[in-house]
């Protein structure tokens, strides 16, 4: 997460998404993130499916991604 007081706020996003991946794969479910953005993701699959146009896998992307952006710019 980014300093709110920090002057470079929203300077670089890969790699804040970069370092925050990283640090969920190796803290696995013990990381803040994991369980937010597995949800969204889960959500987003779930939502893909009903949907006509989009498919599932495309689903969980937009959820997952949505949720790590979220989790990192507030």
């Amino acid at each position: 997460m980014q300093n709110p007081d920090d002057p470079n706020n929203g300077g670089d996003l890969l790699g804040d998404a970069r370092e925050e991946i990283v640090g969920m794969a190796k803290q696995g479910m013990a990381h803040p993130s994991t369980k937010p953005v597995l949800t969204a993701g889960a959500i987003g699959a779930v939502a893909g499916a009903v949907l006509p146009v989009v498919s599932w896998p495309v689903g969980l992307i937009a959820g997952a991604g949505f949720m790590l952006y979220k989790r990192l710019r507030p």
